[in-house]
């Protein structure tokens, strides 16, 4: 039996099943729903707990089997969690588990977790009975175009709201825009907005101060250097980055995220659209739209077309693919193409001078 994750309150209020499966490569929403049933498990009254970790090729699952059959030694009712981090529980597991599930009791409460399975396990033996036994619950990541509805409904959790209207819609497409594919992040941001400024309506300003307060911060102000023309801190902080051991396909990919904003920009206005709308279409908000709002009407269509190719080409350098016109190492071509984007984003005469620099160099 299946049971959505956010069907699984109504489901465990309705009564327990004998066995859960939690599966799924989101880790926030996995470990929420695990949470759940486990206190669930508690209230009901499976007052001792068993933990196995299956690790390794040689996991000894016979005290796994055992555990279902045996006695609690404290309570009348126990609970069982197994966890498999690899989703591969092996021929042993495999049968181990098969085994497991024909000797469970009214008595013995049981979890599974896993991550994320493919096909073959979903159709699998050790999956079908397990499944066949209790409840099975799949989490899935929240898909880019939910994200504002599903930060909205956290921070309702802790009474706090957005503006109405396109105030706070802009608010949640930031707040999205800054944490998707990370609700671990998410769930410390929303956690530091209710610490920071407790129940009732956050103001725009609120959130984006307190999301770029993140631990990326660094790499945020980067972009911010950059498109506002401060060569010394763009070269200190890209040594000071690489000091640090980050890493340059990340500075990469934040610097391509812009040059690609740009793009899009500088297109919509070269179709006529105002520069609030072309900003709004090409999802770029707070600091970095009035960064690139700016530097976007300064910028002729060839400038942006060699900041895009030279975008390709870096890639492939942090990806360890050389160009015979730049440099190997990815941090000296991240320089490069920096300074390129400074000297594009400079308040200077057009003619002839943007993006010479980076092509001399």
């Amino acid at each position: 039996m299946q049971i959505r994750a956010d069907a699984l309150d109504t489901a465990l209020g309705r009564g327990l099943k004998r066995l859960y499966v939690v599966h799924g490569d989101e880790p926030l929403l996995a470990q929420e729903a695990a949470d759940v049933i486990r206190a669930a498990a508690r209230a009901a009254g499976f007052g001792e707990r068993q933990v196995f970790t299956v690790a390794g090729a040689h996991f000894d699952w016979s005290a796994v089997v055992g555990a279902a059959q045996a006695m609690s030694l404290f309570a009348e009712r126990q609970f069982i969690e197994i966890r498999i981090p690899s989703g591969k529980p092996g021929k042993d597991g495999s049968e181990a588990l098969q085994r497991y599930v024909e000797h469970l009791s009214d008595d013995v409460l049981t979890l599974v977790t896993l991550p994320g399975l493919d096909g073959a396990a979903l159709k699998s033996a050790w999956f079908a009975a397990l499944d066949g036994a209790g409840a099975s619950v799949r989490v899935e990541a929240v898909p880019r175009h939910a994200l504002p509805a599903w930060l909205a409904q956290r921070l309702a959790r802790q009474q706090q709201r957005v503006a109405q209207g396109e105030e706070g819609q802009r608010t949640l497409a930031f707040f999205a825009d800054s944490i998707e594919g990370n609700l671990l992040a998410a769930h410390q941001e929303l956690q530091k907005l209710a610490l920071l400024h407790g129940p009732g309506e956050l103001r725009y300003e609120q959130v984006e101060a307190a999301v770029l307060n993140v631990a990326r911060y660094d790499v945020a102000q980067l972009s911010e250097s950059v498109w506002g023309g401060q060569v010394a801190r763009v070269l200190r902080m890209l040594d000071g980055l690489r000091a640090e051991g980050e890493a340059a396909v990340r500075v990469h990919w934040l610097l391509a995220e812009d040059v690609r904003a740009l793009a899009r920009v500088t297109a919509a206005l070269r179709e006529g659209r105002p520069i609030g709308l072309a900003m709004q279409e090409a999802r770029v908000w707070g600091a970095r739209q009035r960064a690139l709002e700016r530097v976007a009407p300064l910028l002729a269509e060839h400038q942006v077309a060699w900041l895009l190719d030279a975008a390709a080409i870096v890639d492939g350098i942090c990806k360890g693919l050389p160009h015979a016109d730049w440099p190997r190492d990815p941090w000296d071509a991240l320089r490069r193409w920096a300074l390129a984007m400074l000297e594009a984003a400079a308040p200077a005469p057009r003619q002839g001078r943007r993006v010479r620099l980076a092509l001399s160099a």
